[in-house]
């Protein structure tokens, strides 16, 4: 039986070989780690960079079929998983370590779990920024839509004054700035910003003053709309055009082990698993199909539409809409599709595929490495 852990020391004997500077560890994560792994599971594994040069060992292959995913994680971005601003602590917090360089680096590895464990416990802590973060313009708009009467024009104006609020430090971040004066002061430095939108003045205009709940709420929806447009136009503006070697390297090696997910679901009939890794690999692929040809991410403040759209104009399966808990060999077959169709589309455009047949054919492509 095929064992993915010969695969990984491969990777330990070549880095702590080869490189013993480099690297400070490596550990792995995920099914793997938590005892819950299939024949199918792929291996995550990552490594802390010693030092800038170490972040060319990253590497994405597959191997008798399985999906390995060997990347770097540096202490900055590890100092900020442990202090709760990222969503992957588990990452730090339940690893099991391969391979430690040294004493001081096990220290700080450690140190970096310690600092887990007390930020946990400062339970309400965590609730308070929980709660902040939820007050965005898009709630508020949805207050507004819920609101029957037009008439009730404190209400409209309750939150239509959160919605400009927020529009108005949004645009203070895209013209790089921050206010000098409080709000009803501020009003020249805003009407001097370079980019903003065209109507922008009148629609504040009509937040302000209107007594029409139906006028407030449409002018605080397109100030949103417009909004969101400038942000979006600023990124065009900062990105070159498509680049599939680049922005796709080591994706499809890492997304085969979501879509083996899937496949393993089906075979088990295990619903659930399927619905959300499914759904999950659709959205995935969609995505960065979206980020290598406008070398941006699309926005989570629109409706996934555009994202998909390049998705179906290369015909990939639709694996959500064909979800069905009575019947699993549709979506088997078509994730089965989509992993053959995603390889070739992406080796007709440049992109290497880290695919071996066994682990000797993966030592060998070590060894060129040297």
């Amino acid at each position: 039986m095929f064992n993915p852990f010969e695969v990984a020391e491969l990777m330990v004997q070549h880095i702590s070989t080869n490189f013993p500077d480099d690297v400070s560890l490596i550990g792995y994560y995920g099914s793997r780690a938590q005892g819950t792994a299939t024949e199918r599971s792929d291996l995550d594994f990552f490594f802390i960079p010693a030092n800038v040069e170490a972040f060319r060992h990253s590497l994405q292959f597959v191997v008798n079929g399985i999906s390995f995913d060997f990347w770097p994680i540096s202490w900055e971005r590890a100092e900020r998983i442990a202090a709760f601003e990222e969503l992957n602590v588990s990452i730090i917090a339940d690893c099991k370590l391969l391979y430690v360089r040294s004493e001081e680096d096990h220290g700080r590895f450690l140190q970096l779990r310690s600092k887990i464990a007390d930020q946990a416990r400062a339970r309400l802590e965590w609730l308070h920024k929980a709660e902040s973060r939820l007050k965005e313009a898009y709630i508020h708009l949805y207050n507004l839509s819920k609101m029957s009467s037009m008439d009730d024009l404190v209400s409209f104006r309750y939150e239509a004054q959160e919605i400009l609020i927020l529009n108005l430090e949004s645009l203070s971040l895209i013209n790089h700035t921050y206010y000098t004066k409080g709000w009803g002061k501020n009003r020249e430095q805003i009407r001097n910003f370079p980019i903003q939108p065209d109507t922008l003045e009148q629609t504040m205009e009509t937040i302000l003053s209107s007594c029409s709940g139906f006028q407030i709420r449409e002018a605080c929806e397109r100030l949103t709309k417009d909004t969101l447009r400038l942000i979006l136009q600023q990124k065009e503006k900062d990105v070159s055009g498509p680049d599939y070697p680049g922005r796709m390297k080591g994706f499809y090696e890492e997304v085969k082990g979501i879509m083996d997910k899937v496949v393993s679901a089906c075979e088990s009939s295990d619903y659930h698993t399927a619905y959300f890794w499914a759904v999950g690999v659709q959205k995935e692929v969609s995505r960065f199909l979206y980020f290598t040809e406008k070398g941006y991410w699309p926005s989570p403040l629109c409706d996934g539409e555009e994202e998909l759209t390049l998705y179906k104009e290369l015909g990939f399966p639709d694996l959500i809409g064909i979800l069905n808990q009575e019947d699993f060999t549709p979506l088997k077959v078509a994730v089965e599709q989509l992993d053959s169709q995603l390889e070739q589309h992406l080796q007709s455009r440049g992109v290497q595929i880290n695919r071996f047949r066994n682990a000797k054919e993966f030592s060998d492509f070590l060894q060129s490495l040297r």
